[in-house]
C-alpha cells in the first residue's frame, strides 16, 4: 500500500464543525473514512500555522487517496494538499534509474 499525507486547512465553517464535534471524534470518523477506502490511519495531528490538521495514512492506491482528497475538499473544509510519500527503498530505487537529464547549458 501506498503512503500519504493530508495536509488540511479548515474554513470557519469547518473549525466550528471540530469545535461542536470534538477533536477526538473527528479523528475517530477520519480512521473509519481511511478504512472504508481500504487503507489505515496512522497519525492525525491538529497544528498552529497555515495547516490546521495533518493526517499521515495508508492507502491501496491513487485513485483511493483522490476520492478522499476530494470528498474532504467537496465538504467545504477550506482547503487540502495531497502528498504522496516515498520510502526509502522507493528512492534508492529512483536513484538507480538513468533518465537522460542534463541540467541547461551543460
Amino acid at each position: 500500500m501506498a503512503k500519504y499525507l493530508f495536509k488540511v486547512s479548515f474554513s470557519a465553517e469547518g473549525l466550528r464543525g471540530v469545535m461542536k464535534e470534538g477533536a477526538a471524534n473527528r479523528a475517530a470518523f477520519i480512521g473509519k473514512l481511511y478504512e472504508n477506502a481500504g487503507g489505515q490511519l496512522e497519525s492525525f495531528n491538529f497544528a498552529f500555522g497555515d495547516t490546521d490538521l495533518y493526517s499521515i495514512g495508508e492507502l491501496p492506491d491513487d485513485a483511493s487517496a483522490a476520492a478522499i482528497a476530494m470528498a474532504v475538499a467537496s465538504s467545504g473544509v477550506g482547503s487540502i494538499e495531497t502528498v504522496k510519500l516515498l520510502t526509502p527503498d522507493q528512492v534508492d530505487a529512483a536513484r538507480g534509474i538513468d533518465t537522460g537529464y542534463r541540467a541547461p547549458g551543460a
